[in-house]
């Protein structure tokens, strides 16, 4: 039943994020935009430019800021690995190497000494 449900929210939350490319893309550029507009705030020394570059990084916050689509598909993206992660079953803690070295197995050991 936990693989089921697992393989339910998974391909919903890849339904999801297909159906959002687009916004993805959206919000790729309007990041770029942002970027630029920092990028090139910071380099210029004119203050008529400065200006510019700072109006052009507020576009490029707002455009990104309100594209709510995308940020709805990152969080199905971020879905689609947990379910990637969670289909094995497997808990990263569990895989305990062997070694005689004290400092491999050093978070074992602490918890064996601290029981």
């Amino acid at each position: 039943m936990k693989k089921f449900g697992l393989a339910l929210l998974g391909i919903t939350a890849a339904i999801v994020v297909l159906a959002n490319v687009g916004s993805l893309i959206g919000l790729a550029v309007s990041a770029a935009i942002a970027f630029a507009g920092v990028h090139y705030y910071r380099k210029t020394d004119s203050t008529f430019l400065k200006l510019f570059w700072g109006f052009v990084l507020v576009i490029g916050l707002l455009t990104a800021i309100s594209n709510i689509p995308a940020f709805i598909a990152i969080i199905a993206m971020l879905a689609v690995y947990w379910v990637w992660r969670q289909w094995d079953g497997k808990k990263k803690d569990d895989i305990i190497t062997q070694s005689d070295d004290p400092f491999v197995n050093f978070e074992r050991q602490w918890n064996e000494i601290t029981k």
